[in-house]
């Protein structure tokens, strides 16, 4: 149950909607339970995530001339142009707080293979995790 609880808190964490499964994930290693499982679950799920932006990114562009799309021309352009100009390998980065999210909807909208979004996307989100669990191997004294 716990590793569900750890992969839906990831899973939300990802999309635009507020989680902090760093935290989650931080408070549920002291648990007793594997703390490879619970890196798992918390990368997966963050990755799915991740996912679910990317097919809405890709869907979105269908709507981008009607009255109540969220977004303007020029800012449609304006997040195009960044990201032609640091390419696919700014998905690593898709764990940062603020840009990540907004970073894997404008990987969508401009159509970056999917094997190689989640490939990127799931070594970046894999390695914060990772450093989440280091960092408390490292403070709670394990060898």
């Amino acid at each position: 149950m716990i590793y569900l609880s750890i992969f839906f808190s990831a899973f939300i964490a990802a999309t635009f909607l507020p989680a902090f499964s760093e935290l989650a994930l931080a408070a549920s290693l002291s648990s007793g339970v594997s703390i490879f499982l619970l890196w798992l679950a918390a990368t997966c799920g963050n990755t799915l995530g991740s996912c679910v932006n990317w097919y809405i990114g890709r869907e979105i562009l269908r709507f981008k001339n009607k009255r109540w799309f969220p977004v303007s021309q020029p800012q449609l352009e304006r997040a195009q142009i960044r990201f032609n100009r640091f390419g696919m390998w700014t998905l690593l980065l898709a764990w940062l707080p603020i840009v990540g999210d907004p970073l894997t909807l404008v990987a969508g909208m401009m159509r970056v293979r999917f094997v190689w979004f989640l490939l990127l996307v799931g070594i970046g989100k894999g390695l914060r995790y990772g450093v989440i669990v280091w960092l408390y191997i490292r403070w709670a004294g394990y060898t």
